[in-house]
């Protein structure tokens, strides 16, 4: 992932308090309130518990990490493409493994998997959520330049979005969901380089110009990138706003309401390269992402992007469980619709 042209659009964020004023209350008051709130946190986190599973979507993380770098046309990247495969038939997922050879921006010949798992695939209605599966095979921002050359682990660039993805397929598997959902795992995104925007996104831009079904299209699309970061902040991703507004707004009240505004900020972050680019352009599907990106922050991502310091150290359950809570939430509502 990379900027385009290097577009960084910053905005305000409104932050909105309110006092309780009480003319007079004793200390029995005191206490029923303070009781109130820790029932109502209580209730908020049992909700949320219901609906997802930070440790579970944790584990995805840690088993993907355990393969080493999923870099294209190395050993850990072919054991994790078949445990994805695996994984997603377990979930009763029907899964289409799409293979193909890419040219990358060297010269090299890069063999990659975008793999598709769809729920209730003979619905004509769907919504496509997606995330990265590969992870970058350079650490170009790593401190510690004998290290800059060395492949990255990718535990929150590449496995959160996934793990995420996962869990929900996992969740919904459990509801015997009745939507018409395919989950899109593409390959070959972090591949590129600052020079040249079409470097970047091999997989999906791919499989959006030959999509695993003829003439395939789906109503929305969600792309999930570096979702379970340490002090992780969702703002409004530029091509999501121009293309997807209704959807982007509609997914950060939710969040609003679930208690993640201090996650998800609703005010303007960057223009963005990433996998709901291709998307958007060649099929035209309305497709926003959700993607931790700063613009108080030095590069933007965060002091771990594109460095060895992506590693299961930086990943918090709470941010997974924002993440999940929120898509799960919007979901179900799709499904009373």
């Amino acid at each position: 992932m990379t900027f385009l042209k290097a577009a960084q659009i910053t905005g305000f964020v409104s932050l909105l308090s309110a006092a309780l004023l009480f003319s007079s209350c004793s200390s029995e008051e005191g206490s029923s309130s303070a009781s109130s709130e820790v029932e109502t946190t209580q209730k908020n986190t049992e909700e949320a518990n219901k609906y997802f599973s930070a440790d579970s979507a944790y584990s995805y993380i840690a088993r993907q990490v355990s393969f080493g770098p999923r870099v294209p046309n190395t050993e850990g990247h072919k054991a994790c493409k078949q445990w994805l495969i695996d994984k997603m038939a377990s979930l009763g997922l029907r899964v289409i493994p799409q293979e193909t050879t890419v040219t990358a921006h060297d010269g090299k010949k890069l063999d990659i998997t975008n793999i598709i798992g769809s729920f209730n695939p003979e619905r004509e209605d769907r919504i496509l959520l997606l995330a990265h599966w590969d992870t970058r095979p350079i650490a170009d921002y790593d401190p510690n330049e004998s290290l800059r050359n060395k492949p990255i682990l990718g535990a929150d660039d590449g496995g959160s979005g996934v793990a995420v993805l996962l869990e929900v397929a996992r969740q919904l598997q459990m509801a015997n969901t009745s939507l018409g959902i395919d989950f899109l795992f593409a390959d070959a995104e972090d591949y590129g380089v600052s020079n040249d925007e079409d470097s970047w996104c091999l997989g999906s831009t791919y499989w959006s110009k030959n999509p695993h079904i003829p003439n395939y299209k789906a109503d929305l699309g969600i792309l999930l990138d570096m979702v379970g970061a340490k002090e992780a902040k969702f703002r409004w991703e530029t091509f999501s706003k121009i293309h997807a507004p209704y959807l982007l707004t509609t997914i950060w009240d939710i969040a609003s309401r679930l208690g993640y505004s201090h996650l998800f900020i609703q005010a303007d972050g960057a223009a963005l390269t990433d996998d709901h680019v291709p998307v958007i352009k060649n099929l035209g599907i309305p497709t926003i992402n959700i993607v931790n990106y700063d613009p108080n922050r030095l590069n933007g991502f965060g002091g771990h992007w594109h460095t060895h310091k992506d590693d299961l150290e930086n990943i918090d359950p709470a941010v997974l469980q924002a993440v999940g809570h929120t898509l799960m939430t919007f979901l179900k509502q799709q499904e009373t619709k």
